[in-house]
């Protein structure tokens, strides 16, 4: 993804209702995230299955990511539980 874009990321998670509370945050690789890392995301395309966590990325509006290579996490709240899962990693060019 170019650093002048600004685009809509998403990561599928297994057994999301779509209805918890979502947060997205990027790391270096293999660095996991510290709760000042997290930001609010929301859901899209909630299924029987799952649903996509979306977050938009990209300067005016979004969480602004400099040239480099991120690793993606989601946190979702639904409890008891409290996952934090690695989705992936994003180029920034």
């Amino acid at each position: 993804m170019s650093s002048l874009s600004r685009e809509l990321l998403y990561a599928w998670i297994e057994g999301a209702v779509g209805t918890e509370q979502v947060e997205i945050a990027f790391t270096e690789p293999g660095v996991e995230p510290s709760e000042g890392d997290w930001h609010p995301a929301e859901w899209s395309g909630a299924k029987a299955a799952g649903a996509d966590a979306r977050i938009l990325v990209g300067p005016d509006g979004g969480v602004v990511l400099t040239d480099g290579a991120y690793q993606m996490w989601v946190r979702v709240d639904a409890p008891p539980e409290r996952p934090v899962l690695p989705s992936g990693l994003v180029f920034i060019t």
